[in-house]
Formats: C-alpha cells, sequence, structure tokens
C-alpha cells in the first residue's frame, strides 16, 4: 500500500534498468550512530589525510553483501561504495551488453537490486539494518560521475571535519 504522505523518490517514467552510472544512498534504521563503522581522524601532520575506517561486524557484513552484487546480477557492476557510520554510498554501473556485443542478461531494475542487497545483508545480520527506501541519482555524464566519485572519496573527511 503506498503512503500519499511519503515522498516519491524515484523519477517518473524513467527506466532504472537501462545502462548508465547510478549513485545511491542507504541509511541505517534510524540513522544510528556508527552501526556499520568508526572513522577516526588521521593521525599526522599531513593536511586532509584520509581518516581511518574500521567497520563493526555488522558494517563487514554490508561490505560483503555489496562485493556480491555482481555475483547476482551479471552486468551490474559496483563502481565504488564507501561505508560510513550510518549510511553507504555507492555508484552501480549497468552493462548488459557483453564483450562479444551480446546482452547479458535480462534488465533488472535499480529499486530490485537495492532491495536484494538490503534483504541479504539484514538477514546475514539477524536485524533490520536499513530505513525504508533509498536515495538515488542518476548518473548523466562524465562530469557527473567524477563529481559523485570525489564525493564519496571524501565523505569520510567530511564526516570527521563535522564533528570538529
Amino acid at each position: 500500500m503506498n503512503d500519499p504522505q511519503r515522498k516519491r523518490l524515484r523519477l517518473e517514467a524513467y527506466d532504472y534498468s537501462q545502462p548508465g552510472y547510478y549513485f545511491i544512498t542507504i541509511c541505517t534504521r534510524e540513522r544510528k550512530q556508527e552501526a556499520l563503522c568508526s572513522i577516526e581522524p588521521a593521525v599526522g601532520a599531513i593536511i586532509n589525510r584520509p581518516p581511518r575506517i574500521s567497520l563493526t561486524p555488522l558494517g563487514r557484513i554490508v561490505d560483503e553483501t555489496i562485493r556480491a552484487i555482481p555475483d547476482h546480477y551479471p552486468g551490474i557492476l559496483v563502481d565504488q561504495y564507501i561505508i560510513m557510520p550510518d549510511h553507504v554510498h555507492l555508484i552501480l554501473s549497468f552493462r548488459r551488453i557483453g564483450p562479444d556485443g551480446r546482452q547479458i542478461a535480462a534488465p533488472t531494475p535499480l529499486s530490485k537490486i537495492i532491495q536484494q542487497m538490503k534483504r541479504i545483508a539484514s538477514k546475514q545480520a539477524g536485524v533490520p539494518l536499513w530505513q525504508k527506501g533509498f536515495y538515488d541519482h542518476v548518473i548523466r555524464n562524465d562530469e557527473d560521475l567524477t563529481n559523485v566519485r570525489q564525493y564519496i572519496r571524501d565523505n569520510p573527511l567530511k564526516w570527521v571535519q563535522d564533528k570538529d
């Protein structure tokens, strides 16, 4: 049943199974702090040095689940991702055409892939991990892809800076 108060997150009339890049953000249930990892500032005098990320046992389950996405969905690649204390950012690349020019698999919508990943991680964890839904951004060009990749790389440092 659809909740009329709930904001629609997907683009209407957009085919989320077509080839391209998709930026996804998934939040932990109730945005529970440090459910997935802790982030500690880097030690040393180097400014903007990447902080140290230590995955929790739940974070390790999420990491394994993300890495397994291509095993379950041929033609879907995990381009880049970061596990943060209370959310995950990832870029998925949908490639349905193999090196020989033939289609590798039937199209699978983005929502099904994310729903399955969330379900598997929660089942392995033995607890519900995630908020309902997820945020997505259809990456439209190379500049957009470069900017999103940089955002993912910078996210741990931003997390540390925001805590100060």
